[in-house]
């Protein structure tokens, strides 16, 4: 009966401390999460923040605050210009970007002069990238979505430069005129037009070997003229393929999914 009473008992379960340990890593984990998610600020979502920030915080049932929020407000509104920094912060952003592409849209002129395809490709400067429209029956006889025997010459030679800027996203779209396509292949202009840009996205990937992360694919049919539809002249314009090259600082977070 003795021996009994001093045998002791044995505790179900984790040890005491362990629990105590546990709630310390965890909450060391979560504050090294917090301090990686700021590392990079997305402007809209902290200005966002900032302002529910503003005032009081409820952090009872109800809305109820401990105190008046003053503490909290302060803090923020000591922070010197804020709207000013984040402001300026944008504006060196879009700076940035256009003067890469004003470089990149220079460059792709100034190669597209140099291997004689000014009758063939235009580059255009966008507020959002640079434009490399192929002019009508470059690529493709009409009605149709094969890529024509001289047009991969073309191809080749803007693939070149295409090849300098592997962090930029890259948007190929197709345009039709408004004249309408009925066949089994193609029931409508959107059918041929969207063809057409993943027949070129295509030819990059599996010929020249390019990143499909890189690449996009959009057929606009005749709904995105840029000339009018009533004149033969026009509706050549309007039969197009375009390739977009983002900028790069645009192009980092798709890519980096």
């Amino acid at each position: 009966m003795s021996r009994r009473k001093q045998e002791e008992e044995v505790k179900q379960g984790a040890p005491e401390w362990m629990n105590t340990y546990g709630d310390m890593v965890t909450l060391l984990l979560t504050f090294f999460v917090l301090l990686f998610s700021m590392s990079t600020v997305d402007i809209a979502k902290f200005r966002a923040f900032i302002n529910s920030m503003e005032g009081s915080i409820g952090i009872l049932p109800g809305g109820s605050t401990i105190g008046d929020g003053s503490e909290i407000g302060n803090g923020i509104n000591q922070l010197p210009d804020l709207e000013k920094l984040l402001s300026e912060t944008t504006e060196k952003m879009n700076l940035k970007n256009l003067e890469e592409l004003r470089k990149m849209h220079s460059n792709f002129e100034k190669y597209i002069q140099d291997n004689n395809l000014t009758e063939k490709v235009e580059a255009k400067l966008g507020d959002h990238y640079v434009t490399l429209t192929f002019k009508d029956g470059v690529l493709f006889d009409t009605g149709k979505a094969n890529l024509k025997p001289e047009a991969i010459e073309v191809l080749d030679k803007i693939g070149v430069q295409l090849s300098k800027y592997p962090n930029n996203r890259i948007r190929f779209e197709g345009h039709t005129d408004n004249v309408p396509i009925r066949t089994a292949q193609f029931p409508s202009n959107w059918e041929l037009s969207a063809a057409r840009a993943i027949a070129v996205a295509k030819y990059y990937i599996n010929e020249l070997s390019f990143n499909p992360k890189q690449f996009s694919t959009e057929g606009f049919g005749e709904y995105s003229p840029i000339a009018d539809n009533s004149t033969a002249e026009g509706r050549a314009k309007n039969r197009r393929v375009e390739i977009k090259i983002l900028s790069e600082s645009a192009s980092y977070e798709v890519l980096n999914q």
